[in-house]
């Protein structure tokens, strides 16, 4: 699962409930998810390694 903070739970380490892979405008990776808890929406910044491999394994949709 993809990991991220949760800025209205304060919770570290959430697990992202169906992420998805987007590219920055500089270039960078980012996924993008909804917090389990509360339904806020959560970024995690990635680098491309990391970003190919959620992808390969199913954990995150393509950008």
């Amino acid at each position: 699962m993809v990991q991220a903070y949760c800025v209205k739970c304060k919770k570290k380490g959430q697990d992202m409930k169906d992420p998805t892979m987007n590219k920055t405008a500089r270039g960078g990776f980012m996924a993008k998810g909804k917090c389990p808890d509360c339904g806020t929406t959560m970024c995690a910044m990635m680098s491309k390694d990391n970003a190919e491999k959620a992808m390969e394994e199913g954990v995150a949709k393509n950008f």
